[in-house]
């Protein structure tokens, strides 16, 4: 059975789709830097600005700028850069997946498997 005809994707479908995908990525952002920076707060009584400073620097793949941490310090920001890596990896998917989704539908781009 063929599959129902639709419509081709409009330009204003994609880019609701894409403020969408932007929106997620940056609440996604915003609350991991807001971790990094109570985690910089709590374990090495980092100022807010230096923890935001540590933080951003790890969520942009740059490194810390403080080197000499406590123990809980060094074991939160290990943890806090393996979660970081993971955050880029993630918000790079969201930002594409729109645009690759639209280019998928414009060229009919289907899955004719049988049985689907």
């Amino acid at each position: 059975m063929p599959a129902p005809h639709r419509a081709p994707p409009t330009p204003r479908h994609l880019l609701r789709r894409l403020l969408f995908h932007l929106a997620v990525s940056l609440v996604l952002l915003t609350a991991s830097l807001g971790l990094g920076m109570w985690g910089y707060g709590h374990y090495e009584h980092l100022p807010w600005r230096d923890a935001f400073l540590n933080s951003a620097m790890l969520l942009g793949g740059m490194g810390p700028v403080k080197q000499d941490l406590s123990e809980s310090g060094k074991v939160f920001a290990g943890l806090y850069a393996l979660y970081s890596g993971l955050v880029v990896i993630a918000v790079t998917g969201l930002l594409l997946a729109p645009g690759i989704h639209h280019l998928m539908k414009r060229v009919h781009w289907e899955d004719h498997a049988e049985g689907r």
